[in-house]
């Protein structure tokens, strides 16, 4: 498969600058799989397309203020850091801008030099290793010194952080929101308890690895960076148990679907544990959890494109688009919603 297979064009008056208030106004598109035919609702109708007894699968990671604005101790240039991955207490993994800016022994600071970062290693992908040195309880620095890491797509200001955060948010650990549940609130998951689905948290800490651009003309030759997940052996008891009963399990994002995917063995039994994935999945995978995926519109020749062309099909899904398009639905991280059946 070629990068190209997954291209289609966009308006860019079409890519989402805001949230949608309230988050579940937001449009959505209703793709059934099986009879090829499409549906035109609003978030809040999903309870529509539940039944009791199903599991609705949420990626409970809560995105850090990870981008950082500081110094070149030194010098005074100006270096932008992302936070990717936390490999010790204060040792992280990052990316920045300049890169020709930090070699190892470069120090940058942060603030008022309240946070002080020193180049340690080198990463994949012309990233960084960095330790950290700072006073006080390191959450608490960059929540002050910190901004959200709003994908680059997103030129206007949010005034409100908890807008790049789910309802149900609660691990600290992403670098960008698993932003198919931006469009729950409280509200309308309690009438989905109400119904009678199950409401199963698991953990993936989204990195950049899921919005990397594909680089590589033949899509196989990509390499999916490392993310961390946990299922706890409740969570994998209950999909287990819906699964068994003829249940179905809604998948809330591409995070939840590749977190379920990379637990489960070759039978679709889900077993409980914690770890780093690499899972790609594109056209041609089986899949062995997932019934049904609730997600947003994607970027094309992404990643996540290739993961719902393989949940639908490529030429159902560029089709959607097409009509998503047409219809003048909102796109990306703020934008509408697609739910695949």
């Amino acid at each position: 498969m070629n990068k190209s297979d997954f291209y289609y064009d966009l308006p860019q008056e079409l890519i989402a600058q805001k949230p949608m208030e309230p988050r579940d106004a937001s449009r959505l598109m209703v793709v059934h799989r099986a009879q090829d035919r499409i549906e035109h609702r609003h978030f809040y109708d999903i309870l529509e397309y539940l039944s009791p007894g199903d599991v609705l699968v949420v990626n409970h990671t809560r995105v850090i203020p990870a981008r950082l604005y500081g110094r070149k101790v030194g010098t005074g240039g100006k270096i932008e850091f992302l936070l990717l991955k936390r490999l010790s207490r204060d040792e992280w993994e990052v990316i920045l801008k300049p890169g020709k800016k930090a070699p190892v022994g470069a120090r940058f600071e942060f603030g008022n030099g309240e946070l002080v970062a020193e180049i340690i290693g080198h990463a994949d992908e012309g990233g960084r290793i960095v330790r950290f040195s700072y006073e006080g309880v390191f959450e608490q620095v960059l929540e002050r010194l910190g901004q959200m890491p709003l994908p680059p797509y997103i030129h206007e200001r949010l005034e409100d952080r908890d807008r790049y955060q789910t309802v149900y948010a609660k691990y600290d650990g992403s670098a960008a929101a698993p932003t198919a549940g931006l469009h729950f609130t409280p509200e309308l998951l309690d009438k989905v308890k109400q119904k009678g689905v199950e409401i199963v948290p698991i953990l993936l800490h989204v990195g950049l690895g899921t919005f990397r651009p594909v680089k590589e003309e033949h899509v196989e030759d990509h390499h999916m960076h490392s993310e961390y997940y946990e299922v706890s052996p409740e969570a994998a008891d209950q999909i287990n148990a819906a699964h068994a009963r003829g249940n179905k399990i809604f998948a809330v994002g591409t995070t939840s679907v590749r977190t379920l995917e990379s637990v489960a063995d070759e039978a679709g039994v889900v077993h409980a544990g914690s770890g780093w994935t690499e899972i790609f999945i594109m056209p041609g995978y089986k899949f062995k959890v997932v019934d049904a995926l609730i997600t947003n519109f994607h970027l094309p020749e992404s990643t996540l494109l290739m993961l719902v062309s393989a949940f639908a099909s490529r030429e159902q899904i560029l089709n959607a688009y097409k009509i998503a398009v047409q219809e003048g639905y909102q796109f990306f991280s703020f934008g509408s919603a697609q739910l695949l059946l």
